[in-house]
């Protein structure tokens, strides 16, 4: 790719903080200190580690504190800032992680990839034998070389600065041709830059680029966004303040967000259908909803609350049926990828779908259509529990939290059963303390026959209750705790098997 490209990563300009305004149009400029390739206004948010602006690789120079610009490459006319597709519509990228991370350090950094492999058409995938590379390798700051150099190109992750999801993400995004999202071209009508307050010396990490900003918003939420205490030189004064409003958040590290991936597919021309759903609560639905959806659909949403576990729980559901739902379906797994345990494997028809806790905070909802037969589609809805989960085999316990010790104050829990087709659950309460009072109307449990808050249940139950056993007529049960802000107690256990009807 050439300087003068008609996206932001491939040509080359000159921040117009450092001095030197640009002329119109796409431009490369070099300096006796950097050089500087324009990128995809896809710049996001976070707080980054304050850092030299020189490091110990030979021949390289730190520019906006954690982006490597190469001497030797001032003529941008040069600059190959993309990754190139495959023939299979996927850009893979070699990439080798450093022995010198611990084992829970790796997994951190490969979960951080897999959110690109999942949502997007970038594929970090193990180096065997190619030339071109990235190279993961702790350091003493956090850095990139920005897009595709050649050969081996490295990013460095602080051990204790630099290993949150986010983090990872943000140097990754950096080599993919990211810059941040402050820099931007259209970033003064977003945010404003305290020049009084920031550290002497690193004005240069504030500049602007000449950013083919791609048709997409602005991105408080960016990953590749710096938080509004960056590089600040008085306690509590902000560097950067969102306007209008200054109460909005920037500086995030949970992941990526929805336009961190919507910027990524589009530069990178993926055929992709994927969402980013970041708050503590929401709303989704398939494409025309409730219209028919469309045929060839390939569509995945992922929840990611800030806290607590994700609920799920759809209003309506109409897909295509078929034997085993191999052509329409909706699967549902338990955390950001799909190498995550399935919570709900192929589901499709009319019948309603089952409520859903995740183990975390993280869900990822997957929907496929083929080419023929389209159905209504569905919605659906989440928000989030402290507690809970989802249990799918064919026998298991459930406990109250902290059991066998005393289950914390102001609780709200939902368990959910679910056993395949054709089979009931059976449960056993085998301990049982609740605080007690008159119609249990602080503490309680309840059992419901179905998988829903709404599912007709027995109880409340409360105090040292004899629970009487219990077989569901469907197969799924939900199990409802509650506990106030009061008195705490021992708690529960229940035993679950999955039978068949006699």
């Amino acid at each position: 790719m050439h300087c003068g490209g008609p996206l932001s990563g491939q040509g080359c300009s000159l921040p117009e903080q450092l001095g030197k305004k640009p002329s119109s149009g796409t431009q490369c400029w070099s300096s006796s200190t950097m050089t500087s390739c324009t990128v995809d206004s896809s710049f996001a948010v976070g707080k980054p580690v304050q850092v030299a602006t020189r490091n110990n690789e030979a021949d390289t120079v730190l520019y906006e504190s954690d982006i490597v610009l190469r001497r030797q490459k001032r003529s941008a006319m040069n600059c190959d800032c993309f990754w190139p597709k495959s023939q299979d519509g996927l850009v893979k990228i070699p990439v080798n992680v450093s022995s010198d991370f611990s084992v829970t350090e790796r997994a951190w950094i490969v979960e951080a990839m897999q959110e690109f492999n999942t949502l997007t058409c970038v594929r970090f995938v193990n180096r065997t034998t190619e030339s071109s590379y990235i190279k993961v390798v702790p350091g003493q700051n956090c850095w990139s070389f920005f897009g595709k150099i050649g050969g081996a190109q490295t990013v460095a992750l602080m051990k204790n600065g630099c290993m949150s999801k986010g983090a990872i993400q943000h140097e990754l995004n950096h080599a993919l041709g990211f810059i941040h999202e402050q820099s931007r071209s259209d970033r003064d009508n977003y945010v404003r830059i305290m020049w009084e307050y920031i550290m002497a010396g690193e004005q240069e990490n504030f500049g602007k680029v000449n950013s083919n900003n791609l048709g997409l918003p602005y991105d408080y939420f960016s990953v590749m966004h710096y938080g509004a205490y960056a590089f600040s030189n008085t306690s509590g004064k902000a560097t950067i303040i969102p306007i209008p409003d200054p109460s909005v958040p920037i500086g995030q590290r949970y992941g990526l967000s929805n336009l961190d991936v919507a910027k990524i597919n589009k530069i990178y021309n993926c055929n992709r259908c994927s969402s980013v759903l970041p708050n503590v609560n929401g709303t989704f639905s398939s494409a025309n909803y409730p219209a028919p959806y469309p045929d060839n659909s390939n569509c995945l949403w992922l929840i990611r609350i800030p806290q607590n576990k994700v609920f799920l729980q759809f209003q309506e559901f109409g897909l295509q049926s078929s034997p085993d739902c191999a052509l329409d379906y909706v699967r549902i797994y338990d955390g950001s990828n799909r190498n995550a345990r399935v919570l709900l494997d192929k589901y499709c028809g009319v019948a309603p779908l089952p409520a859903l806790v995740a183990s975390g905070h993280m869900m990822l909802i997957e929907f496929v259509s083929d080419m023929a037969i389209a159905g209504t589609g569905f919605t659906a809805s989440y928000s989030h529990v402290k507690c809970g989960g989802t249990f799918t085999n064919a026998y298991g316990v459930i406990t109250s939290p902290n059991y066998p010790n005393k289950y914390p104050k102001n609780q709200d829990c939902f368990w959910i059963v679910g056993a395949p087709p054709g089979y009931q659950i059976f449960l056993k309460v085998v301990f049982f303390e609740l605080e007690d009072i008159d119609e249990c109307r602080y503490d309680y449990l309840v059992i419901h026959n179905g998988s829903r808050p709404t599912s007709p249940a027995v109880g409340p139950y409360c105090g040292t209750m004899k629970i009487p056993e219990f077989t569901s007529t469907e197969n799924f049960v939900l199990v409802e705790f509650h506990s106030d802000i009061v008195w705490v107690f021992h708690g529960f256990m229940i035993n679950y098997t999955f039978v068949t009807p006699s």
